[in-house]
């Protein structure tokens, strides 16, 4: 018996649109992670990208349990002396590019290496309802279906 190794010209990808409108933060990004790496395919290979594109929309209404809105923080250096800042998770999602919670989440998910690179590509994320990928014609992932704790509770 052979161990089958997929190659690249033979991975086909589809499209998938999930609305990340009140789903918890960490579980969504745990299940793109997945679609992203082509670990839900038969053939996934751990060197080869496998994976599909997903588009994420509503990114700005997502879900944080517990304290996270207030406690979560990221840091950053701006190279100066002195230069550490930081910012709530509750302030990054109301401020300017609330999907930029949505992208590190499931980038910390990912492996660093050129292969998480080339797999980080397919993930679209957009703040509000709207994106520019209907051409595609993306099939909607219901991650909320999957389990009772995706979704917040009532």
């Amino acid at each position: 018996m052979k161990t089958f190794v997929a190659k690249p010209a033979e991975v086909e990808r589809k499209w998938y649109l999930v609305d990340a409108e009140d789903l918890v933060l960490g579980r969504m990004a745990v299940e793109i992670a997945d679609i992203l790496r082509g670990k839900h395919k038969t053939i996934f290979t751990p060197h080869v990208d496998t994976g599909d594109f997903v588009i994420v929309v509503n990114a700005e209404k997502v879900h944080l349990t517990g304290n996270k809105r207030n406690n979560e923080r990221f840091y950053w250096h701006t190279g100066w002396a002195g230069g550490i800042k930081d910012q709530t998770l509750g302030a990054r999602l109301d401020g300017k590019h609330p999907e930029r919670v949505v992208i590190k989440a499931v980038e910390r998910m990912i492996s660093r290496n050129p292969l998480g690179s080339q797999i980080m590509t397919k993930l679209k994320v957009y703040a509000g309802p709207d994106h520019p990928h209907e051409a595609q014609q993306p099939e909607v992932l219901d991650i909320a279906a999957r389990s009772r704790k995706n979704k917040k509770a009532a």
